[in-house]
């Protein structure tokens, strides 16, 4: 009687490398169609563009109130909001914050405020990262901010 060798059942190494192999293509097929970090940067201007349309609304509402008149920190030429107003920085906490904005919102990769808590209560200094110019003919504003898809996010009104 002749006993027949036991077939061992399972995968080679060749062929688990080979799946592998394929798995790794594929997932990197799919991080190039999804693209994550441009993903981030369209979210980012996304905000922006939010947050550009919210500090306009709260500047036409504070005008609106005031019979047209602007918050003095709004100037013709283009100023950064921020606390800095030695630094040509035009502070528009006392006049918007908190009648109009719950607070002033900050560019989501260069806005900063110290300390990190709120940016008009208690802050000592801060930098939205978004800029304000009214223009010298017809008293419309327009704010604006530097995107990462996007060159130039502006709303003018």
């Amino acid at each position: 009687m002749r006993f027949l060798p036991k077939v061992k059942s399972g995968f080679t190494l060749i062929e688990l490398l080979v799946v592998i192999g394929v798995l790794t293509v594929l997932l990197a097929i799919v991080l190039v169609a999804i693209n994550p970090t441009r993903q981030f940067e369209q979210a980012n201007d996304t905000q922006r563009r939010s947050d550009v349309n919210a500090i306009l609304n709260a500047i036409h509402q504070y005008g609106v109130d005031n019979k047209g008149a602007l918050p003095s920190a709004i100037g013709t030429s283009a100023k950064v909001i921020g606390s800095d107003t030695v630094g040509g920085q035009a502070n528009l906490c006392a006049d918007l914050v908190t009648k109009y904005l719950a607070d002033l919102p900050l560019d989501p990769t260069v806005g900063t405020k110290t300390p990190a808590s709120s940016v008009c209560t208690g802050a000592t200094s801060y930098n939205t990262g978004y800029s304000v110019v009214s223009s010298a003919t017809d008293n419309r504003v327009t704010v604006s901010a530097t995107g990462e898809v996007t060159a130039s996010i502006t709303a003018t009104r």
